[in-house]
């Protein structure tokens, strides 16, 4: 057996196959939706109603006295506008019948095409009604006493006939019992009653037991996973409640000045109007248009002229928009985390396997999903397909546009980030860490060398263009005008090895000209001893080797030597650009090329070189202040 297989077989067959694991899941939430729906139900009430019980609890109150009072104001309410609603409901359907004319008038007005469809699906309806109102009228029966002798005659003719021929063989079913018939005429009110039930019995449970359950979640997590679990379970219980607190008095606040809205406009059925938008909105997208165009498609039956639509079209036109635009954005921030994508997608999803129900509860579910895929490693995929988090960084999202030869909009991803960044940010947050996974794909063998090519240049353009930057952002200190000693060293930067070097050297030659620094840019080429011994001419010279990972140690490593070799006298800084570690450590490692400084950032580079300045500290034979490093 081999080690894939063995490995497989340790880790189980589920979790190496995740498309079967999958599959599972989801055969598991569909046949055990008839227990999973009332409990998935329960969890969402409880999350809303936790709020209001911990709120009598702060004011005194037993755990159970609020949870039962929290529960009965719930019911009481949802009782009180539903027994309404229903009402409404029943005149509505009852009513539609008398809205004919108006109709006809409206599509009348509006010129309808002879011929088209409109016009003939209302001629087929009214020729189903005029049908229907014929069989109403039908002759009278044959038992009445006003009937002549003649057709009396017809009929026991006709009678006659029907008997002599052959009648087809007729299967009578014996008449049901009782208990079944009470039973199948029960079945459409008991389930949901039954169902009604069992979430009214889960959600006091939860109220009550709220530390009982998150003690066994914690157990089944298992000691090891306690913080992870406890961030979890906060995070998703802070996450829900806050938005199905804020969802819940968002969409109240929005029915009921829309009913108001409509009683001044003398709509009729107001509140079910407005009751109607305040379920619908929990139907991302799609619900609350579905919701408007049922109350203005009701004003245009129920009116007969068109300025009562009108308004009623602007009244919804209104709330809309500054309830969307406005006040949800304010309200609820970030408090879910799912896309809007992602959102509707599960909305489907879940409605699929749990009808409305799925529908009513996959907000709350969406957002555990989100939770538990940002804190348990396995399911980090839910995070990134499902959560609102879903934008590259910037470094990747500019090395991505530059693999994909779009210059103009990675110089647009450095534009923006330079909006609120300094300049020393962009290169070591941003291009810096661009450098060093081209030179990681480019060293792997799955970056050509003319898109290698294309990024070097492009890079090199975005830093010539940056020459003259003045940053709108406050000065780092290392940069500071007003913190600059009044001398400075003159600094030589050297690139290790490749081009990718050199362009981090370009980038700290530039920092440390806007910094007031004499600064010579030489590749390692151009170091003959002639240049070298020049160079040795002034100790307080400080010599910069840039390095760009993941395969510059050896070439800086062996420059460093040869520098520390020819110019004993002159501090040496390399730059492992991006590269994690303790400083010390790395300084050991270049063995007889030890440097006195090894840095990570160009930000520490300014730093450090400031530092020497500032305590004279340019000749190597000087000891260092506080905070550098002796050799």
């Amino acid at each position: 057996m081999n080690s894939a297989s063995m490995t497989r077989s340790r880790r189980g067959l589920l979790t190496s196959e995740p498309l079967i694991l999958l599959a599972l899941v989801l055969l598991g939430l569909y046949y055990a939706r008839e227990v999973l729906i009332p409990l998935a139900m329960a969890l969402t009430l409880n999350f809303l109603l936790t709020p209001a019980v911990m709120f009598f609890e702060r004011r005194g109150l037993k755990r159970v006295s609020s949870v039962v009072l929290v529960v009965f104001m719930a019911s009481a309410i949802a009782g009180g506008v539903g027994f309404i609603v229903a009402r409404q409901l029943i005149g509505v359907v009852n009513e539609l019948p008398n809205y004919r004319q108006n109709i006809t008038a409206k599509l009348a007005q509006l010129n309808v095409p002879r011929g088209g469809w409109l016009e003939k699906t209302l001629e087929n309806l009214q020729l189903i009604e005029k049908t229907i109102a014929k069989e109403s009228e039908a002759a009278p029966d044959a038992s009445e006493p006003n009937q002549t002798p003649g057709k009396r005659l017809r009929d026991q003719e006709r009678q006659r006939s029907f008997e002599a021929a052959p009648q087809p063989v007729v299967v009578v079913t014996p008449p049901e019992s009782t208990g079944r018939y009470l039973s199948q005429l029960l079945k459409p009110v008991l389930k949901p009653l039954a169902t009604l039930g069992m979430v009214v019995i889960f959600t006091i449970y939860m109220l009550l037991k709220r530390e009982d359950l998150r003690n066994r979640m914690l157990l089944l997590a298992g000691v090891g996973r306690l913080n992870l679990m406890t961030q979890a379970l906060n995070d998703a219980a802070e996450r829900i409640s806050r938005y199905l607190v804020m969802n819940v008095l968002v969409n109240a606040s929005y029915g009921v000045v829309f009913a108001i809205g409509l009683s001044l406009l003398r709509v009729p059925n107001a509140t079910l109007w407005g009751a109607l938008l305040v379920l619908l909105r929990m139907v991302p997208y799609a619900g609350t248009m579905i919701a408007g165009m049922v109350t203005i498609g009701y004003t245009l039956a129920y009116f007969a002229g068109w300025s009562h639509p009108l308004f009623v079209f602007l009244l919804f036109a209104i709330l809309e928009i500054v309830v969307s635009n406005f006040l949800e954005p304010y309200l609820y921030g970030s408090h879910t985390g799912i896309s809007a994508l992602a959102l509707v997608t599960m909305a489907i999803v879940w409605t699929l396997l749990w009808g409305w129900a799925g529908l009513v509860v996959s907000t709350p579910l969406t957002v555990c999903l989100i939770v538990f895929g940002r804190y348990v490693p396995q399911m980090s995929f839910l995070h990134i397909l499902l959560g609102e988090e879903a934008e590259l960084a910037p470094e990747a999202h500019f090395y991505e546009r530059l693999l994909a030869m779009d210059q103009t909009e990675a110089h647009n991803i450095a534009d923006r980030f330079l909006e609120g960044h300094a300049l020393v940010d962009l290169y070591d947050g941003v291009l810096m860490p661009a450098l060093i996974m081209t030179e990681q794909d480019r060293h792997k063998g799955v970056l050509d060398d003319v898109r290698s090519s294309y990024l070097f240049q492009s890079a090199t353009e975005l830093i010539a263009e940056l020459t003259d930057y003045k940053s709108p952002v406050a000065p780092e200190p290392p940069c500071d005008p007003d913190s600059t000693p009044s001398r400075t060293y003159p600094v030589v930067c050297v690139p290790a090895s490749d081009q990718a070097d050199e362009i981090a050297a370009t980038m700290l030659a530039q920092l440390l000209e806007q910094c007031g620094h004499k600064t010579l840019l030489l590749p390692s080429a151009a170091l003959s001893p002639e240049i070298l011994s020049r160079l040795g001419e002034e100790a307080g010279t400080i010599l910069c080797i840039s390095a760009v990972p993941p395969f510059a140690f050896a070439h800086a490593r062996t420059l460093a030597i040869r520098l520390r070799e020819s110019l004993p006298g002159n501090r040496v800084l390399i730059g492992l650009w991006n590269t994690a570690g303790n400083k010390d450590v790395l300084r050991e490692r270049f063995g007889p090329g030890r440097p006195d400084f090894v840095v990570a950032t160009l930000q520490e580079a300014l730093a450090q070189i400031k530092q020497c300045e500032q305590s004279g500290d340019g000749v190597r034979w000087n000891q260092p202040t506080v905070g550098a490093e002796t050799v």
